[in-house]
């Protein structure tokens, strides 16, 4: 009887851990937003070029209160992903975004020039 018991104890712990880590696939990345207007795996065949340090004082500040990349608004999930490029600071709202970035860098700074001129 007490065989059985464990082998009742053991399956439903296995089947716990199964539904758990199927939740835990179907959450996502788990920072909150949706990622379904950029890709997270996918190696980018055009990268932008080298940026400097993005805590450099001479950069010029970001204007924007929303991620150049998804528009989810920045500090919503913690602190924004900071990077440079050509001189520009920009501010991401994560670290995935910075992959769509480096795609097509041109595409996005142009909404931070754009956003300057108003």
């Amino acid at each position: 009887m007490r065989t059985r018991s464990i082998i009742s104890l053991v399956r439903v712990c296995v089947g716990l851990l199964a539904a758990a880590g199927l939740v835990l696939a179907g959450a996502g990345c788990g920072d909150g937003h949706d990622h379904s207007k950029h890709d997270h795996g996918t190696p980018s065949a055009k990268q932008a070029e080298p940026s400097a340090d993005p805590a450099d004082p001479n950069l010029k500040p970001c204007p924007l209160k929303t991620c150049v990349v998804s528009g989810e608004e920045l500090g919503k999930m913690g602190e924004p992903f900071r990077i440079a490029y050509k001189g520009q600071e920009i501010k991401l709202c994560c670290k995935a975004c910075d992959k769509d970035f480096q795609k097509e860098p041109e595409k996005y700074l142009s909404k931070i020039v754009g956003a300057e001129k108003k």
